[in-house]
């Protein structure tokens, strides 16, 4: 390992071999060290050791499946659980005296992983009109200000209910109960900002917006094409599922703009060779494909196939229809706008090509680098094309993976946490609870934006999250919410969305997956649902961080009876005290829960049907797979202009931000950092490490937003395409930017221009507390950079 030292100005930035960056050992210690420093001896003991086992937790971060039970490691958790874990389990309180001596500008005035660090919030509070502190309130009193906010509106539709990926499918079922029995539709959630782009095109293409794979078929396919994803990172897990996957003797393509080090040299902590061995290369063939090139990638991919005649007929003639449409469409491709588009010649195409041909069996994953693009639909679609030219769905080790970003984003929509539910949902929900459910659709994530910030929404509810910084266009998205006459906050911990208050603000504390939940007399469970259809039981382990937590259930069945009384003769308070209540009603409402708590609550729980999966049947328009023809469209980045795509750091997930450390990426210290080809900063009139404001305008308003103060880090992307992370680029997204047919906003094609920082200008688009107040001086130090090639 070398290490080299450049100056710029009063700034070092270490520049070193990064051959070790996802040793097992470094994951190991960093683990341990989080989790005993916020948690202690014992609570680290009593957590871990029950993360994502059959009788224990679910782990509140990713959606990755768990292996069989009787697969289960004894630590069957990776660094990222770990730190959520430990966040979660943390020792530190945010009690009232907290926040009588912090108000709530001052708050705001540190950055984010400050306020994640003050620990589980203890007592239900509020800011009442033009206070300048929160202060603590009873239950019931908080039940009555929402009560009478709601029934005081002219319409249920000047109420917006936020759902995160961390409720549980008894809380997201209940809390879509209440906003349907209250009389609207308005249910955005964290999946409109996501994999909203998935739902769609899945639905259109096959009939369902799920993955159509198991933890097996990932074990025993002959090949695993990743894009748009980075599981070193957001999925750290599936890591161990590719190395068995590999030595299985299967071939992984990545296709990423970003060479990520989590599918080169993986080294797993779950195993001794992980830990002292030379670990596993992950991925056969990286493709470093520009940003928004994967449609034409896709096409390119489907046009070989054909001219080969690499293609399944018999599944393609009893299964599907448009293929022959398909076939010629892709047939005529344009190969000087595929290699335009994607960056990538014709040879590393034909490569991948070559090996998807070779393969009985393949598997196609895929995350946000392919959602969150005006042309995902169409991308998504592509994918599902050359699926079914090849036959590979509905037949072990192939098929369909969208890998879903939070715990339990999936089940929330399975539970009918979505504004636009389908009828079929809404009759069963008729049929069950006596009362007609609002028929129009309500309004997505963007459109609540909107609607707030029309003045046509009055109240925001959010179930958990951090809707200020998970939102686009954060200067806009706080305004909106500010402008609102009440928010409510069901949350653990204190972020961002908390100091942007309505009128008047509540925060209600709730408790989190790790703890015991004790309502009626006995100890409840709840249940959560994975990437692939699984659902299962999670019962918590230690005691409750606050007497005056309440469960998210419990929270909501307390609001809803508040404000709805005994209307439709709904049993909220029974519900509230036992949760088998609602899993009855779940039982008789969501197709393929029947049964419900009997089978969720066997080891490892159940599997939902997926009707390609289990028979190859597809509930399309036409009956049948749909092989879909888009055209190739290609975003034009002006002259002087690059294209952005929003990212996590290793030491995040979401919103929160657990740390300064992206040592898979080399960054140390510090999170405001463009990562771009070297070519590219020399173009631009630039060198490393300089610090530069980010600038985007979008033609259809006259804001100009600017992200300002971010140092440039050379890095192994194409040119053209350059990175960084959010939510500090959250600002740089139009609320108006969004991927036709899902309203996703475009988060990972962005269209920027780089200007020297601190040029003196007015900045009108723009939120950043940390710049606009002073970072704490953990967030100003200098980043390490560390080269991974």
């Amino acid at each position: 390992m070398s290490d080299d030292t450049i100056d710029h100005h009063d700034k070092d930035l270490r520049v070193h071999d990064a051959k070790d960056a996802a040793a097992g050992v470094t994951a190991v210690r960093v683990s341990m060290q989080r989790a005993l420093g916020q948690m202690g001896v014992i609570n680290t003991a009593k957590t871990l050791l029950k993360l994502n086992q059959a009788d224990g937790f679910d782990c509140m971060s990713c959606a990755w499946p768990d292996p069989d039970p009787e697969d289960r490691h004894t630590a069957e958790f990776c660094e990222n659980g770990a730190k959520a874990v430990a966040e979660e389990a943390t020792k530190k309180r945010a009690t009232p005296d907290f926040f009588a001596r912090h108000s709530v500008a001052e708050l705001d005035s540190h950055d984010e992983h400050w306020l994640g660090q003050q620990g589980r919030i203890t007592h239900p509070m509020i800011k009442r009109p033009g206070a300048s502190h929160y202060e603590p309130i009873e239950w019931d009193d908080a039940f009555s200000i929402i009560a009478e906010t709601l029934n005081g509106l002219d319409s249920p539709d000047e109420a917006v209910f936020y759902t995160s990926g961390r409720a549980s499918n008894e809380a997201a079922f209940t809390y879509q109960l209440f906003a349907r029995a209250l009389g609207t539709n308005n249910m955005p959630d964290c999946s409109n900002m996501c994999h909203e782009s998935t739902s769609i095109a899945l639905a259109e293409s096959i009939g369902i917006g799920k993955a159509s794979v198991t933890m097996r078929d990932i074990y025993d396919a002959d090949l695993i094409l990743i894009a748009g994803q980075n599981p070193g990172t957001n999925h750290p897990r599936m890591l161990s599922a590719l190395e068995i996957a590999k030595r299985r003797g299967a071939k992984i393509i990545a296709v990423n703009p970003l060479r990520e080090a989590g599918l080169h040299n993986f080294r797993n902590p779950q195993v001794p060779r992980g830990i002292i061995g030379t670990g596993t290369e992950i991925a056969d063939l990286h493709l470093p494909i520009k940003i928004n090139g994967d449609l034409a990638l896709f096409q390119a991919l489907g046009s070989l196939l054909v001219e080969w005649d690499a293609l399944d007929h018999e599944f393609i003639d009893r299964h599907t229809t448009g293929f022959a449409e398909w076939a010629q469409h892709v047939a005529a491709v344009d190969w000087t706008t595929v290699q335009q588009s994607t960056g990538l010649s014709r040879a590393q195409i034909s490569e991948a090509a070559e090996m998807i041909r070779a393969s009985d069996k393949t598997i196609y994953c895929w995350a946000m680098g392919l959602t969150q693009h005006r042309n995902s639909v169409a991308t998504i679609k592509e994918v599902c094309n050359v699926a079914f030219a090849r036959g590979d769905i509905g037949k072990p080790g192939a098929g369909l993976f969208p890998i879903r970003g939070h715990s339990n984003v999936q089940g929330d929509r399975t539970m009918g946490i979505w504004e636009r539910v389908p009828e079929s949902f809404l009759d069963s929900l008729q049929a069950e609870f006596g009362f007609d459910p609002p028929r129009e659709h309500g309004h997505d994530t963007v459109n609540s934006v909107r609607a707030m910030r029309d003045g046509k929404a009055h109240v925001f509810m959010g179930l958990g999250g951090n809707f200020v910084h998970a939102a686009p266009d954060t200067a806009v998205t706080t305004k909106a919410m500010a402008s609102t006459r009440l928010t409510v906050q069901i949350s653990t911990k204190l972020n961002r969305s908390h100091l942007v208050c309505g009128e008047t603000a509540l925060i209600l504390p709730t408790l989190g997956r790790t703890e015991k939940d004790i309502r009626g007399g006995k100890e409840q469970f709840i249940s959560v649902e994975d990437s692939v259809c699984a659902v299962h039981a999670s019962r918590g382990v230690l005691k409750p961080a606050s007497p005056h937590l309440r469960s998210e259930t419990a929270i909501l069945c307390g609001i809803a009876e508040a404000t709805l009384g005994d209307r439709h003769g709904i049993a909220w308070a029974r519900m509230r005290d036992d949760y088998d209540i609602i899993r009855d009603h779940i039982s008789r409402v969501v197709a393929g829960c029947e049964e419900y708590t009997a089978k969720v609550d066997r080891p490892g729980g159940f599997v939902l049907p997926h009707p390609p999966r289990d028979s190859r049947t597809f509930e399309t328009k036409s009956g049948a797979a749909e092989f879909v023809c888009s055209p190739i469209d290609m975003l034009h980045v002006p002259e002087g202009h690059v294209l952005l795509q929003t990212l996590r750091s290793h030491d995040q997930f979401n919103t929160t931000i657990y740390g300064f450390s992206d040592r898979y990426r080399g960054i140390e210290g510090g999170r405001r950092v463009i990562f771009m080809h070297p070519d590219d900063i020399a173009g631009l009139g630039f060198k490393a490490g300089d610090m530069v404001d980010l600038s985007t305008h979008w033609d259809d308003d006259d804001i100009d937003r600017v992200a300002p103060d971010f140092r440039i880090v050379p890095y192994d992307t194409p040119r053209g395409s350059v990175a960084a992370y959010y939510p500090e680029t959250n600002p740089l997204v139009p609320l108006d930017s969004t991927a036709t047919d899902s309203n996703c906003p475009t988060s990972k094609s962005v269209v920027i221009s780089l200007s020297p920082a601190n040029q003196g200008r007015t900045i009108t688009g723009s939120y950043d507390s940390q710049t606009a107040t002073g970072a704490d001086e953990n967030q100003k130090a200098s980043p390490q950079i560390r080269h991974l090639s």
